[in-house]
């Protein structure tokens, strides 16, 4: 879906809900101006795709949004149990907003189970709806229900509104030539129909969707139509739902252009297609399945027609493997993983650096450590993405910091790899992967200019006078050894893991040109061009927040809280993690204190510390969920304080 808006405008993502209430024929409207909703159920209940078409919706509409889809590692946990639960949470709003909120307005509850994992994060008042066909005896004792909460006054602080979504979906299908369990598996359109009634959300988008989901079972599409159309009419219809709600486009949210609904892993794998156009060298993927990565992997796949080869390997290794030889032979080439998946390339990727040749590696982290928590986010790979190899192996490191900026990361991770011969990390997570957010479609012109000059002969003259080509003389800029394409008549030369003769590239143990080889790879990594950091200090604040990755959206709503609280703070974002920025020496040492929160133990500030010698304070959290921004808001001005 896209939308077209206009101009810009900044609130806090603390706001106050507002209302303005109108007549609209027997209900009222009130107008908000956002609304944070979170659809839980057990994990066949399709919440995943109930949230992403609510998602889509309220992009085509124009709202900006944020989005926290939650579901556990198992392909199908034990029905109605709480580890079972998966939900999605939306945040959306008429205005520019960082994160999926921290607290749902709104909780769509589908059995006990969804209820009771849920109930803990809603504060009070906040509307609760609740599928009451699912609350039978059993079902209530399975999560630790001694009575029915519907009845025994413990949901006495929030508005309740039971329905019976199963029962009400049966009924609306009995024209359908559907079994009961059939027409079951569709009460998640029923409650997507009665929630976009609720939030006036667009309908064609959706019965569109189904229809060419269900294309080859018309039954099917017709009968999920049927389902969404009732779920609406029974809002439109019903005593329970005396008020609906309107949140306005963010018109003023966005600069001008053409915007649509983008995850993490859907912007990385079409800045990794941009990345090839603009390098005018063909994109393989060499991969092996790993959870949050695969979707990379699974839209790569389907555009064949920008000359993009994907292979599924047997492993890991395998899959690195392919992806640097496709490298040696001319490729802009890639390879795709999660944390224990790097573990397993690390081998090959120290032999990328070895051989000096562009390789884009990303990692999609998730919890660990070993298969840790596959569905869950964390921030913990990056002292592997810097040191997880034998010897001296430099690599640099590159982190997004939205799910739409995973697109711009993707361009910037080809322009390192392809400009100076080497493998690049990019470091995204799952929160980033799985998240989604509006994103302006960007004009071809805006995109940068990646294409590389391929040797095309001898390079270096003997002292005879033969020409010869040297595989190892250097750009004396950059420092990038020549990208030879195998087969070019003149261009033979060695490969290999062993380490090489300075120039010639042939296979050599002088300790003295080892030493060299060694530090000349580094200083090549050193030396890479980046953009310094940026500093967002409006009040001379003597508190920096330093962060990186997918912590950009909760630090900064956690920063605007401060500020509009009077409190003075500093707040500055990295990008590139190595090299750092060369000014990130003189940035830190203006701060009395420097605040760093990382969805890991520590990993920048030890990185920090150590190499600016800077007392960096570590806010940590590595419980598989992105920061609150009141959480952070708390701690920093903790900070601020002492």
């Amino acid at each position: 879906m896209t939308s077209q808006v206009s101009s810009t405008a900044e609130q806090a993502d603390g706001a106050v809900v507002g209302e303005q209430r109108t007549a609209a024929g027997p209900k009222d409207v009130r107008r908000l101006d956002r609304v944070i909703i979170r659809f839980a159920g057990d994990s066949g209940d399709g919440m995943q795709l109930t949230g992403d078409r609510f998602t889509s919706e309220t992009a085509s509409f124009g709202n900006d949004l944020s989005t926290l889809p939650n579901f556990p590692a198992e392909i199908r946990a034990p029905a109605g149990t709480l580890p079972g639960v998966s939900s999605f949470q939306l945040h959306f709003a008429d205005h520019d907003i960082l994160t999926p909120g921290d607290a749902p307005n709104v909780l769509v509850a589908m059995n006990p189970a969804a209820l009771k994992a849920n109930i803990g994060d809603l504060p009070r008042g906040a509307e609760i709806i609740v599928n009451t066909d699912e609350f039978t005896k059993r079902a209530m004792q399975k999560v630790g229900y001694d009575s029915s909460p519907l009845e025994d006054g413990s949901l006495d602080g929030y508005h309740l509104h039971p329905v019976p979504l199963t029962t009400l979906t049966v009924e609306a299908l009995k024209e359908f030539d559907l079994s009961r369990k059939e027409a079951e598996r569709s009460k998640n359109m029923f409650a997507l129909g009665l929630l976009s009634w609720m939030y006036h959300r667009p309908t064609e988008g959706t019965e569109k969707f189904l229809r060419t989901k269900f294309a080859k079972k018309p039954d099917i599409a017709a009968a999920n139509i049927a389902a969404f159309r009732a779920g609406w009419n029974f809002g439109e219809t019903t005593e329970d739902f005396a008020v609906s709600y309107e949140v306005a486009p963010a018109a003023k949210a966005f600069p001008p252009g053409v915007y649509r609904n983008i995850s993490g892993n859907l912007a990385l794998s079409y800045g990794l297609v941009a990345a090839s156009r603009q390098a005018d060298l063909p994109l393989y993927l060499g991969s092996y399945p790993i959870t949050p990565a695969s979707d990379i992997l699974h839209e790569l796949s389907r555009h064949k027609n920008f000359g993009v080869r994907t292979f599924q390997a047997e492993d890991e290794i395998a899959g690195i493997g392919a992806a640097l030889g496709a490298a040696f032979g001319g490729s802009l080439a890639v390879t795709t993983t999660s944390g224990p998946g790097v573990a397993l390339k690390s081998e090959t990727i120290g032999l990328a650096v070895s051989l000096e040749l562009p390789l884009l590696v990303v990692d999609i982290q998730r919890g660990g450590p070993s298969t840790g928590l596959p569905t869950k986010t964390e921030q913990a790979d990056l002292l592997q993405a810097m040191y997880g190899r034998n010897g001296e192996a430099p690599v640099p490191v590159i982190a997004p910091r939205t799910p739409a900026d995973c697109f711009d990361a993707a361009l910037e991770a080809a322009r390192i790899a392809l400009t100076y011969r080497t493998p690049v990390f990019l470091l995204s997570d799952g929160y980033l992967a799985n998240g989604s957010e509006p994103w302006r479609v960007p004009d071809p012109e805006e995109l940068p200019d990646l294409r590389v000059q391929f040797a095309q002969g001898p390079n270096h003259a003997l002292a005879d006078g033969t020409e010869v080509f040297w595989p190892y003389k250097r750009d004396p800029r950059t420092l990038a050894r020549p990208w030879a394409i195998p087969g070019t008549p003149g261009l033979e030369h060695r490969i290999g893991g062993i380490e090489k003769q300075d120039g010639t590239g042939n296979i050599s143990y002088d300790p003295a040109n080892h030493d060299f080889m060694v530090r000349t790879r580094q200083a090549k990594i050193d030396g890479i061009d980046v953009p310094d950091i940026e500093v967002d200090d409006p009040h001379g604040a003597r508190t920096l927040v330093l962060g990186w990755g997918s912590t950009y959206g909760p630090i900064t709503a956690a920063v605007r809280r401060i500020r509009k609280g009077g409190g003075r703070i500093a707040q500055a974002h990295l990008r590139h993690l190595n090299p750092f920025p060369h000014n990130l020496g003189d940035v830190l040492a203006r701060y009395e204190r420097v605040v760093v929160p990382e969805m890991n133990l520590g990993q920048l500030a030890t990185l920090i510390r150590a190499k600016y010698l800077v007392d960096a304070r570590s806010y940590n959290q590595v419980n598989g969920m992105p920061f609150k921004a009141e959480q952070l808001a708390t701690a920093l001005k903790e900070a601020l304080d002492d």
